[in-house]
């Protein structure tokens, strides 16, 4: 909110004397930014990523935590071992594959790769494990079917795990640069992050436009947490309860 002469000034003060929103104006009436549909972009795949992230982990986790079944252990220990292996390890099979489903400058290239996370299976495991397995008993007694017992029985108990992970991804997915670098090829598919690299390309000599364009980016991850801060506070008590 400083002029671009108070940001030049030496030595700096914290506060504007003469604020101004010049800098956010500038960026939301600019025509070579694309920027309604470069938040939408990332809106709809951090959002989606989510769901999907939320379903598959619980999902998994409830199987893993509840249920015996041959190559259990094995299965779980590759999983554990997918935590461990940096992305840049798997880039280059992943930018393969996708280049064969035809997915390049898709928005569902930074999708689908991300259906299983193995960190969020682990999390709801843990959790998972710690349900008494006599409410599923009771359940199949009263005729509830397997999946059933998952979305009425467990579900409804992992309010705070679910936020926790729904955080955690909705942030790492809104900051993802490396990926959509290397997958998405138009102007108009781009996401925030590549937005604003981009935008600080272009106006590497004008601090106050490229400070306001990284505040907007921070804003829908401010929101959510500050809507959600409470789950994450419960999941660590309950945590350290158990």
């Amino acid at each position: 909110m400083k002029t671009t002469a108070e940001l030049r000034q030496t030595p700096p003060d914290f506060f504007p004397k003469k604020p101004t929103f010049e800098h956010y104006t500038t960026i939301l009436t600019d025509e070579k930014i694309p920027l309604a549909q470069n938040l939408f972009n990332s809106i709809f795949v951090s959002l989606t990523r989510v769901a999907i992230t939320l379903f598959t982990s619980s999902y998994a986790g409830f199987i893993f935590a509840k249920y015996h079944f041959k190559g259990k252990n094995l299965a779980f220990g590759i999983i554990l071992i997918q935590i461990m292996i940096p992305f840049q390890v798997v880039m280059i099979p992943n930018y393969l594959l996708t280049v064969k489903l035809g997915l390049i400058d898709s928005l569902w290239a930074l999708i689908i790769p991300a259906f299983i996370d193995a960190y969020g299976i682990f999390m709801m495991k843990q959790f998972i494990e710690a349900m008494p397995t006599e409410l599923m008993d009771a359940a199949r007694i009263d005729g509830a079917s397997e999946f059933g017992i998952y979305s009425k029985i467990i579900l409804p108990q992992m309010g705070p795990p679910l936020a926790s992970l729904g955080i955690f991804t909705f942030m790492s997915t809104w900051n993802d640069y490396l990926w959509p670098l290397i997958v998405l090829t138009s102007p108009e598919k781009r996401t925030i992050p590549l937005l604003v690299v981009w935008f600080q390309t272009q106006h590497v000599s004008n601090q106050g436009l490229v400070l306001a364009a990284s505040i907007l980016t921070l804003l829908p991850i401010f929101i959510v947490y500050i809507f959600l801060q409470r789950w994450i506070v419960d999941q660590a008590t309950s945590s350290a309860f158990k």
